[in-house]
């Protein structure tokens, strides 16, 4: 699992690449959280690059997205590739986090 970063202004973008599963779940949960430790508080997750998710991947979205809600910041997800969006689709979670279709869209959103 490879979490590539960039900095747009005062928006951490974080591109998950493979995949988040009960394996590496802990350890991608880890990471993202250091970045709320450290202060940031707008994060874009593009998806893209994000081939599965399972039920542990999408426990740590949920947590990222409520640390960052406590703090005042915000999450916005974006570029779901369709069956990874289908599984966020299933579950429930479209319907409470922000999703948008491009990153450009996903910094718009967050600026």
């Amino acid at each position: 699992m490879n979490l590539a970063t960039e900095k747009h202004g005062e928006i951490l973008v974080v591109a998950p690449e493979g995949q988040i599963n009960s394996a590496n779940a802990a350890a991608v949960e880890t990471d993202l959280l250091a970045h709320v430790e450290k202060g940031e508080r707008k994060i874009a997750l593009d998806l893209g690059r994000l081939d599965y998710i399972s039920s542990a991947g999408l426990r740590v979205v949920l947590v990222l997205a409520k640390r960052l809600k406590q703090g005042g910041g915000a999450l916005v997800l974006c570029a779901l590739q369709p069956h990874v969006r289908e599984v966020f689709d299933i579950s429930g979670f479209l319907a409470i986090l922000n999703v948008t279709e491009t990153r450009a869209d996903a910094l718009a959103k967050l600026a």
